[in-house]
């Protein structure tokens, strides 16, 4: 059985939809990933060289192991256009332990 606190949820957000469903596949392609949510059409203010942005970005909600962490890492960083994406880990306290037990099973490589 998967302990909940070896399964992470990782967050990343994409200028459009097309750069986040590459992204997205190319994780669960690769195994680094059991699913990725893309939510579109989210509104983010963040500061950039001195003033305050706003933009319409695309939010990848990632479900992995901590063990597959770095590579998710490596496909983002390799993979987004953004010189400095998003890409913040939140572990898992609890879940529904067949839902991690997936997430783990579906992140082995073979």
């Amino acid at each position: 059985m998967t302990k909940p606190e070896e399964a992470t949820v990782v967050l990343t957000t994409c200028p459009d939809l097309e750069t986040a469903e590459s992204i997205a596949k190319l994780l669960v392609i690769e195994r680094s990933a059991a699913c990725v949510n893309i939510v579109e059409k989210i509104h983010s203010t963040y500061r950039w060289e001195d003033g305050i942005e706003s933009a319409q970005e695309t939010l990848l909600i990632i479900k992995t192991t901590k063990q597959r962490y770095g590579e998710v890492e490596t496909t983002i960083q390799r993979e987004h256009p953004y010189e400095v994406p998003e890409i913040i880990a939140i572990d898992i306290k609890q879940g529904a332990p067949s839902y991690l037990d997936w997430i783990n099973h579906s992140t082995i490589k073979e």
